[in-house]
């Protein structure tokens, strides 16, 4: 049995509770949150006991696992948690607001060897690698990403101080898939828009509307548009262009067109939000030597997102950190 510890019992902690309570020998034998009802209550569908403070919960249970699904300001304290016991960890994106902790906790990862694994379930389509194996004939020189959608109803996302942004808290699944598609970022530019808050009210000081070119180490470019403007998801897809070849891909449908054939459509065969889970659990059983989206991986998207963060906040070019490394 892989015994888990769940940190947040928000919405994304509720999914990984769902999706972990449908794997063979895993059990969710302990919740913390800071909400103590918000604790109990998802405790309660899941067998598992509240506890108030990560410490407690992991030397009690002491866990094969942890989940950390808390809000972007919040990581640092669970992090250190399961790296001070050894326990392998499961990082919910983004891994930070900034780059301070999330660069703190990827050195001790490294120092101690830990099985890790972040949220960037795109990785898991079937529809990503069927689109790298077209790249690898056809490699992409440009590509576009767009995400469309509305704000997140949970106070703290309007504060770049606690989410980081649109870009650092969704769009950073675009930047990632580019990623694995294209390689790494190296320089970025960015500009943002705010509409005026109606009344004096306060809406916050996250962008409404951003814009942004990056240079990958390749010499492919890309542009990515996203707004929280709207009162649904509308699109959320990365289009990416090489010579005869347009490729288009999101979450439920990967398009490709080669040549002056028509375009071939296929949907994804997996359901991604479950093979992330599946693939952590089967590394921390030593089923699999690492997980598709470790840490150390996933920091690399972290620093293009604060990267285009920065230059959106100063107007100008911004080199992304550590980029290759």
């Amino acid at each position: 049995m892989t015994r888990v510890v769940l940190v947040g019992a928000g919405g994304v902690g509720q999914r990984h509770a769902a999706v972990l309570a449908g794997l063979d020998g895993v059990s969710v034998e302990a919740v913390v949150d800071a909400d103590a009802d918000a604790a109990r209550r998802l405790a309660e569908t899941c067998g598992a006991r509240a506890v108030a403070e990560v410490a407690v919960a992991l030397d009690e249970v002491r866990p094969d696992a942890v989940y950390v699904c808390v809000p972007p300001f919040a990581h640092g304290e669970p992090e250190r948690a399961a790296l001070s016991r050894g326990i392998p960890f499961f990082v919910e994106k983004p891994l930070d607001v900034d780059l301070e902790v999330a660069e703190l906790v990827a050195r001790e990862v490294d120092r101690r060897g830990l099985v890790t694994a972040t949220g960037y379930h795109w990785r898991q389509l079937d529809t990503v690698a069927t689109a790298r194996d077209h790249l690898a004939r056809r490699p992409a020189l440009l590509a576009t990403g767009t995400w469309l959608d509305k704000r997140p109803p949970v106070g703290w996302w309007a504060h770049r101080s606690r989410s980081g942004g649109q870009v650092v808290e969704q769009v950073t699944h675009l930047v990632d898939v580019a990623r694995v598609l294209l390689g790494e970022v190296e320089e970025v530019h960015a500009l943002g828009a705010r509409r005026p808050a109606p009344g004096g009210t306060d809406t916050g000081d996250v962008d409404d509307a951003t814009v942004a070119v990056l240079r990958f180490t390749s010499g492919a470019v890309a542009s990515l548009a996203a707004t929280s403007l709207l009162e649904v998801k509308h699109e959320t897809t990365l289009r990416l262009v090489g010579e005869g070849l347009v490729a288009e891909l999101s979450e439920t449908a990967l398009s490709v067109q080669e040549g002056l054939g028509a375009p071939q459509v296929t949907s994804p065969r997996v359901d991604p939000r479950v093979e992330v889970d599946r693939d952590f659990v089967a590394a921390v059983r030593g089923e699999r030597d690492a997980t598709r989206a470790p840490y150390a991986d996933a920091l690399r998207t972290h620093r293009v997102c604060v990267a285009l963060a920065g230059s959106a906040a100063s107007g100008r070019p911004v080199r992304v950190s550590g980029a290759g490394r």
